[in-house]
């Protein structure tokens, strides 16, 4: 008599495991990179939205600051951040230069965003 094989080995069972456990290992660790990239994106995105703002309001309201340092805060997509204006004067009597860096909120030393702009004297 013959006899015929119905099912599946332990050993064959075990390999099929290990094999579905490394696949879903890889991808919980390319969804999680995901995740993180997303997030990064968002704040960098944020903080220019902020130094973009800084600069925006200046050019609007036609202001003519003096050389220094400003720093504030502001909240952009529920985020909270710290930025810093740096205004020089230029050679141009005219053109004052700002520098605007807004921080991450974790780590107030590291700088998202940097944005150059110039403030043009208004007519009198």
């Amino acid at each position: 008599m013959h006899k015929s094989n119905l099912g599946f080995t332990l050993i064959e069972v075990l390999v099929a495991l290990s094999i579905i456990a490394v696949s879903l290992m890889a991808a919980s660790r390319v969804a999680l990179n995901v995740l993180n990239t997303s997030e990064y994106l968002k704040l960098k995105l944020s903080a220019d939205w902020v130094a973009q703002n800084r600069l925006e309001t200046h050019y609007i309201y036609k202001e003519w600051l003096p050389a220094g340092v400003i720093r504030g805060q502001e909240m952009q997509a529920g985020i909270l951040f710290s930025w810093v204006e740096e205004i020089t004067d230029t050679p141009n009597p005219a053109f004052k230069k700002v520098v605007v860096n807004v921080y991450a909120p974790s780590n107030p030393d590291s700088s998202l965003r940097r944005l150059v702009g110039f403030l043009v004297k208004p007519a009198i």
